[in-house]
This record gives structure tokens, sequence and C-alpha cells, in this order.
């Protein structure tokens, strides 16, 4: 059978049970409004300062390296090449004085 719930039904509780339900309710109460009063702080806190590199100017550096880079590998093929006339000359240099 099913009990009924009414004005007269009563249930026992310890007074242990009482205290750490007083304890939970004002551990929850107290760390709310902790919660709020560093809310409220971080609020009047200064902004975070600008990042020291924009993306605009990120880009223009990453750029121009990029750029570098292509002007040198050009510069590396210009003396690589130099370098193969060189080795020709002295090749036939050589072949002379013998």
């Amino acid at each position: 059978m099913a009990k009924e719930l009414n004005e007269d039904t009563g249930f026992n509780i310890s007074i242990k049970s009482l205290v750490g339900i007083g304890a939970a309710m004002a551990t929850i109460i107290s760390m709310w409004f902790v919660l709020q009063a560093d809310i409220a702080e971080a609020k009047e806190l200064p902004a975070p300062l600008p990042p020291d590199v924009t993306r605009m100017e990120f880009d223009m550096k990453d750029q121009l390296i990029r750029q570098t880079i292509m002007t040198t590998q050009k510069d590396v093929e210009e003396l690589k090449d130099d370098m193969g006339r060189i080795e020709e000359k002295l090749d036939k240099l050589i072949e002379k004085r013998r």
C-alpha cells in the first residue's frame, strides 16, 4: 500500500543531520558571495594591454621575410652559376699549364 502525504505526515531528522545541512548551506551561500565579489573586482580591473604585434604588422613582416628568402634563393643560384664558370676557367688554366 502506498502511504499518503498530507499535513499530518511527519518524519524524524537528527540534530547531526540538521547541523550538516546548515553547514552545507552556509558554505554554498558564502561561496556565492565570494564569487560575486570576485566578479565585481574583475570588472574594475584595467583593460588588458593591446598585443605587441598587430595582425597587419605580422602579415607585413611575414611577407617581407618571404620576399627576402626568395631574393636570397636567387642570389644563391647566381653564386652557383658563378662558381661553375670559375671552376671551368680553373680547369682550362690547369690544362694549359700541363
